[in-house]
């Protein structure tokens, strides 16, 4: 009988396997499914970085976060929206797993059906990462960079303990608001506006 241990939260295991082993997508995808207690990515180097489950706290500001999002898209079908658990294989090789993320309807439909039951070969057009009292912002940072270089064109940055919000956009300049109440998600997200008051 086997066990798995489950890391510490605020403990970020950096695993290097190239040049001595370099997982196919395929192989990458079945370790993670192997391992579902914990949220492994994929850097472009081969770098996996395996994180814990968040603590309660954060997992129910990202459920607000994720229901908001999902609730407007309910209502407006115009794309999908995903949780904090859905890979995104980004055109520079590493795979991600944001916090809440939403793809256009026109582009999800491109996807074949079995490859939709697997991490999703897109980049999404919308990411939110919401920062937990153990994450670096500056890891975070870089992996907007990485979404916005990929082809997302907007993302959204919450650090909950600063109440400050970073927003990434395609060729702008990153923006910081302070304590803001919400957001808008125009013209990205036509008519979504992300109410901050049960994230904070």
């Amino acid at each position: 009988m086997t066990s798995t241990q489950v890391l510490p939260e605020d403990e970020l295991l950096v695993l290097k396997l190239e040049p001595i082993i370099s997982l196919t997508d395929e192989q990458f995808f079945e370790l993670c499914q192997l391992n579902r207690d914990l949220r492994i990515e994929r850097t472009t180097d081969g770098e996996l970085l395996i994180m814990p489950p968040t603590g309660g706290n954060t997992g129910n500001r990202n459920l607000e976060i994720e229901g908001q999002l999902w609730l407007w898209n309910r209502q407006t079908k115009l794309g999908k929206a995903f949780n904090s658990s859905t890979g995104f294989k980004l055109p520079n090789g590493a795979e991600r797993s944001p916090d809440a993320a939403w793809i256009r309807l026109e582009r999800w439909e491109t996807v074949p059906q079995d490859q939709q039951e697997k991490f999703v070969p897109l980049y999404p057009d919308f990411v939110v990462e919401l920062k937990s009292p153990t994450d670096s912002l500056t890891v975070l940072q870089n992996k907007m960079e990485g979404y916005i270089q990929n082809g997302a064109q907007l993302g959204w940055l919450i650090d909950r303990k600063q109440r400050r919000v970073y927003i990434y956009r395609a060729q702008t300049a990153v923006q910081c608001l302070e304590n803001p109440s919400t957001l808008d998600g125009e013209p990205v997200l036509s008519g979504f506006i992300l109410d901050l008051s049960e994230v904070w």
